[in-house]
């Protein structure tokens, strides 16, 4: 009897056939008679396919080579896997969409129909009436108001701060999204670094200034101004002058409205100054022994008629010392006497030789420069009351005017010829004959007034014998700003007293017109 040979079947098949095939079942554990006889058919046939040719050529070519069908295997599994991931994202998208959908929407808790009204504010109040530009406007609404006051103190500045444009320009830029995003951190890194960084110097040559209405404008003067000082905390200017009168402005660079002014009479103001708390006003008369002490914070006006220890006939120069608690007489035939504000009473007197033509204080108070009629200065020790030096100001037949930097490093002097001799303190302190770092010669007629600036960067001279004669010299580079006074403009007229803002933002000088005119110096943030 012939066996039958089956037809070969693929490999898997085959392989799963003898995988099932050769292991035993758990009941028998020897093959009966008919699985002997099957397993030798598979033998016999597994022999002949190893052996025949013909048979290994029909499987490659049904089913491709082992390594083929293999790569198959692997690409179907990996399609299957990537579809089945595709899938679950899809159900996980479409979960997300209906959560978001029915996910309950919040209400405000209490709606105000008000508040969608644009609020409407009076401008008939004392406070608002400056910012009316006609009588239509006796109503604004509270967004034009923002605006109106943001172009008065634009106007006021001499512009929009740097810090205002900064935040204009990243407000506008943050609505570009990506590419924005970056320039508007490297933007906000240099800020942040010219924070950090010293503020910027003073150039030389032209001064950025803007001119402001006079600082008295809202009530001038009847007669000529003898003082114009700004208090040393407060934005807030003092004027005096020979009406008899002393006015307090608040400083805005538009309006300046007033204050408070007092009334002193039979008393025309030579001098008036604050003290260094900036509390109280001591104003001199131009034949009076007698001064006056304005308490502003009791609103009180006292007179001082007697200083023990004061051998004079009148009270007219004065300086206040540093330390606040005394004030510095000038006297005649060459005498400065120190008076205690506390006991009004004098506690030490200076001579030098000739009459006093200026006084000027060391940064600390510790020195006082004097410079005499006779063109010499001399610097005297305050506690101990000894002159320490003294020199011969360089070229000078009559002095006339003295001042020292808050920076302890200028000291300047002038002459009668309007030559303004510019010093190193250290060198005026400690040097028998010292060389002026600079001889300006810009003013021709006796040099009355000097003062520097807080930052010790400007020093203003003027002469109230002529015109228009105020010079601003930039100390940095001992060099006249070309820019002012403005030519073809008389707006200076004859200057008796000069002096800047405690951070340089405003200079004002008071002038035979009874006006104090105003600048705004822009290179300075501050008041």
């Amino acid at each position: 009897m012939e066996d039958v040979i089956p037809l070969p079947e693929p490999r898997g098949v085959r392989k799963r056939g003898r995988v099932e095939s050769s292991e035993p079942g758990p009941e028998s554990s020897e093959p009966g008679p008919e699985e002997q006889k099957r397993r030798g058919n598979v033998r016999s046939v597994s022999g002949l396919r190893e052996d025949d040719p013909s048979v290994r050529l029909l499987e490659q070519l049904l089913f491709g080579t082992e390594d083929e069908l293999r790569g198959r295997i692997l690409e179907e599994d990996e399609d299957e896997a990537e579809r089945l991931s595709v899938e679950d994202e899809d159900v996980e998208s479409e979960e997300d969409e209906a959560h978001l959908q029915h996910r309950p929407t919040r209400e405000a808790a209490w709606v105000d129909e008000d508040d969608e009204l644009e609020e409407e504010v009076d401008m008939k109040h004392r406070y608002r009436k400056d910012l009316m530009r006609g009588d239509a406007e006796s109503v604004m609404t509270k967004h034009k108001l923002q605006q109106r006051m943001r172009e008065q103190f634009q106007k006021s500045m001499g512009g929009a701060p740097l810090w205002a444009e900064s935040s204009r320009k990243k407000k506008t830029n943050a609505e570009d999204e990506d590419d924005d995003d970056d320039d508007e951190e490297d933007d906000l890194l240099r800020r942040t670094g010219n924070f950090v960084a010293s503020p910027e110097r003073l150039s030389s040559g032209i001064l950025r200034m803007k001119k402001c209405l006079p600082a008295n404008s809202a009530r001038p003067s009847e007669d000529k101004l003898t003082t114009v000082q700004f208090h040393p905390s407060a934005q807030v200017v003092m004027t005096a002058g020979l009406d008899q009168s002393v006015s307090l402005f608040q400083v805005d660079g538009k309006t300046n409205p007033k204050i408070q002014s007092i009334h002193l009479e039979r008393f025309p103001v030579h001098r008036a100054q604050f003290s260094v708390d900036g509390e109280t006003v001591i104003a001199t008369g131009l034949r009076n022994k007698m001064f006056y002490l304005y308490d502003m914070m009791e609103g009180r006006v006292t007179p001082v008629h007697t200083v023990r220890g004061l051998n004079e006939n009148r009270v007219k120069e004065f300086s206040v010392c540093p330390d606040g608690g005394a004030l510095l007489l000038t006297g005649t035939r060459g005498y400065l006497h120190l008076l205690t504000l506390k006991t009004k009473e004098v506690v030490c007197s200076m001579k030098i030789n000739g009459d006093v033509s200026g006084v000027a204080f060391s940064h600390d108070g510790s020195k006082v420069f004097v410079n005499s009629e006779e063109g010499e200065v001399y610097v005297w020790d305050v506690r101990s009351s000894r002159c320490v030096n003294k020199f011969t100001d360089d070229g000078c037949v009559k002095g006339t005017s003295i001042a020292a930097s808050r920076n302890g490093q200028y000291l300047a002097c002038g002459s009668q010829s309007g030559v303004v001799n510019i010093y190193s303190q250290e060198a005026c302190l400690n040097s028998a004959n010292p060389k002026p770092l600079k001889a300006v010669m810009n003013l021709l007629t006796s040099v009355t007034s000097l003062t520097f600036n807080p930052t010790s960067e400007i020093l203003a001279m003027a002469s109230r014998a002529e015109d228009e004669a105020v010079r601003l010299v930039h100390l940095s580079s001992l060099s006249i700003f070309s820019n002012f006074p403005v030519s073809k403009r008389n707006i200076v007229h004859r200057a008796g007293c000069l002096d800047f803002s405690p951070h340089s933002g405003f200079f004002s000088l008071a002038n035979n017109k009874g006006h104090a005119p105003l600048f705004r110096l822009l290179h300075y943030k501050d008041f």
